[in-house]
This record gives C-alpha cells, structure tokens and sequence, in this order.
C-alpha cells in the first residue's frame, strides 16, 4: 500500500516547486558530535501560517553559494510554525549549515515525498526501528503517538548508534518512556560508561514482545541494518503490507526531474522516501540498484 501525504502537506509546495522561501534559524540544538538541531522558522507571515509537514516528509535546505540538501523534517507535525531539521554535517551544503548562527538565513523547499502512514494504523501495535541519524524521519511519528498515545496499543521504540556518544534526542528518552513507550536501545561499540545493550538493531527483535498480527514497522537508517530489520520482521510472520521503511538518496531536485535519486522504477524524492515494503520487495535486495 503506498503511504499517502494530506492535501494540507503538499499545498505550500504546490506554489513555487523551485524557488525557495527564506526561514531563520531561531534555535540551534547540539545532539551528538557532527550531528544538531536546526529550528527554523518562515520570515513570510503568511506561508508560516499555511506550511504544513506529514510525518516522514523532508525540506530542501538552499544555503548560497553551496546548493541544497535535501533534509528529513524532525519536528511535530502539529507545531509546524517551528521546523526541526536534525542534520549531520558530512557535505558542502551540511557544513555550510554547521556555520549558522542563530537569526541567519536558509532557504527551504518543501515539504516533500509521502509519509508514514501512522494514522491509518491507530489501535494497533506500533514498532519504530532506527539506526544512527535514522531516528529522526521517525522522531514526527513519536510526537504523534505521544500527542495521541490513547490511540496506539503497544509501542516499542529499538535504536541504535555507534557510540552512546552518538545517540540522538537522550534528553527526551524519559519523556517517551512516560507515556509507557517501552524503549530499548543498543550500541556497536560501549564505552566504560555503558550499561545497556552492545551489537546491532535488528538483534533487539530478539528481546521485543509484540502480537505480529496487530503490528506495524517502521524503519529508517543504513540500509544494511533495514534488510536485516526486514528480515526479523518477516521471520515473525508480520505481512510485508505492514513493514514500511524510508530510504535515502542523494536527492536534489525534489521532484524526480534530475534522476540522481533512481531506485528501479522510483524516484526516492517524489515515490519516497518513505515506502511499503510490499511495493519495494522486487528491488530493495538488488545491490548498486
């Protein structure tokens, strides 16, 4: 089943596809090294009052003189006057963001591609796996089942990163785990200070009890990781039409007119990122595909 996106988050975007609005930065939150959270807020009254995201959907971040990057918005869908967008710092166009300083300008496209379709699946069992920076296209997801945890039976979060050094939003762990989201969270490599789980994401599947009929995956981060997660998924007999992931590529356009993002027969920016793996089972397995 392909994730569908509200009229409402695609109406900004119908506007002006290729020229972007300014926004300021009005906050800047360190996470993790190389890796913060940029709050950024419209300058155009009206367009602030009028943008709207779905969860899973991203922003094409201008930044003069070094290009666009295409970024997964990480804030709450329901406060969408103040866009989040965690980002790691590892290009020209990341670096250049590394540089700004709170009240500085950025130009934002957006938003872009489908979303989880976390609505569709209220009164079920919720599973959200993520590796490394992976955890923030789903971060929109948790907001929501935390604004609405009524409506959502179980939810189990399974992270993983690097280091401890490298995970993201701790801060807010306790916040989700109050509002009985159980959390387990794991590292490849524990430092002298880590008393929880060392080895890799799809290994907490071992350790997470779920009733497979009623469940629903959500997976981001290194691809690797989401096939294996695909593969625990489905060895506990949850149908594939109820595993989603979201996949990255080296977007540019947004749009699928430059082709950089091609997986197969879809184009991740415009068909993506964020998919039903029952429609991506025939290519995600195919290497350089």
């Amino acid at each position: 089943m392909r994730p569908e996106v509200p009229v409402a988050a695609i109406a900004h975007q119908a506007d002006k596809l290729l020229s972007p609005d300014w926004a300021k930065v009005v906050e800047i939150t360190p996470e993790a090294e190389g890796i913060a959270t940029y709050w950024l807020e419209l300058e155009d009254e009206s367009l602030r009052q009028r943008y709207r995201f779905a969860h899973g959907q991203f922003n094409m971040l201008y930044i003069p003189g070094y290009g666009e990057a295409a970024i997964s918005i990480s804030s709450d869908p329901e406060k969408p006057d103040r866009i989040g967008h965690t980002i790691r710092f590892v290009g020209n166009v990341t670096r250049a963001v590394s540089r700004l300083k709170v009240a500085d300008q950025v130009g934002l496209r957006g938003p872009f591609g489908t979303a989880w379709p976390i609505e569709q699946y209220k009164g079920r069992d919720v599973v959200l796996s993520a590796g490394g920076i992976g955890l923030a296209p789903l971060r929109p997801v948790i907001y929501e089942i935390y604004n609405h945890r009524e409506d959502y039976g179980k939810v189990v979060i399974l992270y993983g990163a690097r280091t401890p050094k490298d995970l993201l939003y701790v801060n807010e762990f306790p916040v989700w785990e109050e509002k009985d989201i159980e959390l387990m969270v794991t590292v490849d490599r524990a430092d002298q200070d880590w008393t929880g789980q060392v080895g890799v994401v799809p290994m907490l599947f071992y350790r997470a009890r779920f009733d497979t009929n009623n469940t629903v995956v959500f997976s981001c981060g290194p691809e690797i990781m989401m096939r294996f997660v695909v593969f625990e998924g489905l060895a506990r007999r949850i149908p594939p039409e109820h595993i989603y992931l979201s996949l990255e590529r080296n977007m540019k356009c947004g749009q699928g007119m430059c082709g950089h993002c091609q997986m197969g027969p879809f184009f991740i920016c415009k068909d993506g990122p964020v998919y039903c793996y029952e429609e991506l089972e025939p290519y995600f397995h195919l290497e350089d595909l």
